[in-house]
């Protein structure tokens, strides 16, 4: 019996404006909660929005939701998943709840499972430091919970990103599959219809989308220059059922059916057949992710090393060039990443919403340069005019951005890193950058640290050289006479009272 697996990725991203650069709009007064308004273009978000629900999301899920209870007597069911952003989700929210209602229904039905991916479909993965990336996976599977009722077993990472530590990653936080494409580069002789460990993982399994088997029905189904057009059902699931292996992963774009090929194509009524065509086949059926990681034994061990071998599903290099294969591309993403420890000692959940909006991966998508095929397809997906059009637009509002956080926390020019002696092995781990931050740290850390610092004049120091704030430093400068918990009050009221007057004048 060969397992056919049906995932359709959905997201739609927030929409940066594109003209605030050029019209002069940039670094203008606006509240914090005007805030999202004044970067992101709800106007074109609702009309994409409301086109793709019209041809895509609304029809579509009306079809897999009767072919699911047509089928749910029979011996052999019909069953779909689905990897759906939290932005999309955010969408719902804002744009056609009734939507999201038919998507609580697909959940309810029991034959339909749910992918976690990251929240915001960023490339936080690609960080060094994981921890981003873990928070967002942690708010996604807590979001689909909640509003689908459905809680995740499986990943999914945005646009199919993959090396063995972000594999290893994703295996800690217990997840029993992991997605990415079934390119050559990574398996050599290999078929990608099996199941598979990644290299220094154990728990976790590989599964792979068979990409060649996606794209007859993502990229070529109303091409009418394609020697097997047109399409039909009962042909592909001939394909299907010639094609060895264990399991069949297909795993197109949701907005294929309606959106990118147009009903007219007569692509809603491949989707209506196919499950039909399937299982007349005595061999095939069709089960969700989970099931196959649970019935399957690895096959063998895919290793893709982080340092220059990540894969995607991307172009036809299929790896993380998509995003970050050019100068304008990774001057937003350092920029973007540089300010991190800035929106963490916000405390502020506004600017870290912001921030992480920032990161969704369309925005990095649309500053691609190659030309060719893969530049058509991100041309066809981009509301720019050009790539460099995609760059000044993300750049400039940062910019803007980074701006706004430097007078909310008073940021240093230099962070401010806490010993309890001289040399490395006396770092506390505890770095700040800004005046917010230090006021934070000075209340948690060790009473050992404060009074080292204080002896040698460091307080006073980078509140003076790297703050630029003389007052403060000449209010610390006398502290240094006091010991324990009245240092750390002392300090404490003194750089309060310095941010707060410093947040009045700003």
């Amino acid at each position: 019996m060969t397992d056919v697996v049906f995932v359709f990725e959905v997201h739609q991203p927030h929409r940066l404006r594109r003209n605030l650069f050029w019209e002069g709009k940039i670094f203008r007064h606006q509240t914090k909660k005007e805030l999202f308004n004044y970067y992101f273009d709800n106007e074109v978000d609702r009309e994409i929005f409301k086109r793709a629900t019209r041809k895509c999301y609304f029809p579509s899920n009306q079809i897999i939701l009767n072919i699911i209870d047509e089928h749910k007597r029979s011996r052999k069911q019909a069953k779909f998943s689905f990897s759906v952003s939290g932005v999309f989700l955010e969408q719902c929210e804002m744009f056609d709840k009734d939507l999201l209602e038919t998507f609580r229904q697909l959940a309810k039905s029991g034959r339909v499972e749910f992918l976690n991916q990251t929240y915001y479909h960023s490339i936080a993965s690609l960080n060094p430091n994981k921890e981003e990336f873990i928070a967002q996976v942690q708010m996604h599977k807590q979001t689909i919970k909640d509003l689908l009722g459905y809680t995740p077993t499986v990943f999914e990472n945005t646009e199919l990103l993959y090396n063995n530590t972000i594999a290893k990653t994703v295996e800690n936080m217990g997840y029993q599959g992991i997605y990415t494409e079934g390119v050559e580069k990574i398996l050599g002789e290999k078929s990608p219809n099996y199941l598979y460990t990644p290299k220094d993982s154990k728990k976790i399994r590989v599964l792979l989308r068979n990409y060649k088997l996606t794209d007859d029905i993502g990229f070529r189904f109303s091409a009418r220059w394609w020697p097997e057009w047109p399409l039909t059902a009962d042909k592909y699931a001939h394909w299907l059922a010639t094609t060895k292996g264990e399991v069949i992963n297909i795993f197109p774009d949701y907005e294929t059916f309606g959106e990118h090929h147009w009903p007219e194509t007569g692509i809603h009524s491949f989707l209506q057949h196919l499950p039909d065509e399937i299982l007349r086949h005595d061999h095939l059926q069709m089960v969700t992710p989970s099931e196959v990681v649970e019935k399957h034994t690895s096959a063998g061990e895919i290793d893709v090393p982080e340092a220059k071998g990540t894969v995607s599903w991307a172009d036809i290099q299929r790896d993380q060039t998509g995003w970050l294969g050019n100068v304008m591309q990774w001057a937003y993403y350092t920029a973007l990443y540089r300010l991190r420890p800035l929106v963490l000692e916000t405390g502020d959940d506004e600017f870290l919403r912001l921030w992480r909006d920032f990161q969704t991966s369309d925005h990095l998508y649309y500053m691609f340069t190659a030309g060719g095929g893969p530049g058509e397809v991100h041309s066809y997906f981009s509301p720019y005019e050009s790539p460099m059009d995609a760059f000044v637009a993300a750049q400039a509002l940062i910019n803007d951005f980074e701006a706004r956080l430097r007078l909310a926390v008073l940021a240093a020019n230099e962070p401010f890193l806490f010993y309890t002696g001289n040399g490395e092995k006396y770092y506390t781990g505890v770095k700040v950058w800004s005046l917010k931050g230090f006021v934070g740290a000075l209340k948690d850390v060790s009473l050992k640290a404060i009074e080292f610092h204080s002896d040698k004049g460091d307080f006073e120091s980078w509140a003076r050289f790297s703050l630029r704030d003389v007052e403060l430093a000449d209010n610390i400068k006398p502290l240094k006479t006091q010991k324990g918990e009245k240092l750390r009050r002392s300090l404490v009221s003194a750089a309060k009272k310095r941010f707060t007057a410093q947040n009045r004048q700003v």
